[in-house]
């Protein structure tokens, strides 16, 4: 399945997630609105504009910028919008811009890496975190497996919070900290 990053946000949002406050464009014609919108209900000046492609390396191909104001997200947006957008996942065909995220701009004092995939080999859901961040989670897998840590999943009991916890833990988190990730990823898993 593939969904836009605006689409898995908004899912993420139902399920109790935290995430930034965002609104799709859909076109040109769209644009203004999307950006009042943003800086009207989230108070702030930063926003990210997002190319929405089906492809990682966005941020590396020029899809994902940071601005300050209205008029620096609508000249960023004016380019992104229609680019063809090469990364590392689409080939050298690249593939157009024809969607784009505007979102409010949030301080990142630490990143962290969770996910949600089906592993074949035991054909079972298993949830994965690592310390070491989410940009090159990929690269991280190559160079480090270690540094990734799973919890397969009993499809009949969900993620359990003592496994929830134990990736929490293994984050590096304590405290408040650990109990709130436990809770996202047990979250993050009925998503």
């Amino acid at each position: 399945m593939k969904i836009h990053e605006y689409q898995a946000k908004q899912l993420l949002g139902r399920h109790g997630l935290p995430v930034p406050l965002g609104t799709p464009v859909l076109g040109a014609d769209s644009l203004e609105q999307a950006i009042q919108d943003v800086i009207g209900a989230s108070k702030s000046q930063t926003l990210v504009v997002k190319a929405q492609i089906h492809a990682g390396g966005r941020g590396k191909g020029g899809g994902v910028k940071v601005v300050k104001g209205a008029e620096a997200a609508r000249q960023v947006a004016s380019q992104i919008l229609g680019m063809r957008l090469v990364t590392h996942q689409t080939g050298p065909e690249g593939r157009v811009v024809k969607r784009l995220l505007i979102e409010e701009g949030v301080s990142i004092a630490r990143e962290l890496y969770a996910g949600v995939l089906v592993d074949r080999g035991c054909s079972r859901v298993v949830v994965m975190a690592s310390a070491a961040g989410g940009m090159e989670i990929e690269e991280v897998a190559a160079r480090s497996p270690e540094a990734i840590v799973k919890e397969h999943v009993d499809p009949a009991l969900g993620l359990a919070a003592f496994q929830a916890r134990k990736l929490s833990y293994a984050l590096g988190l304590t405290g408040t900290a650990a109990r709130n990730a436990t809770s996202f990823l047990q979250k993050l898993y009925q998503a």
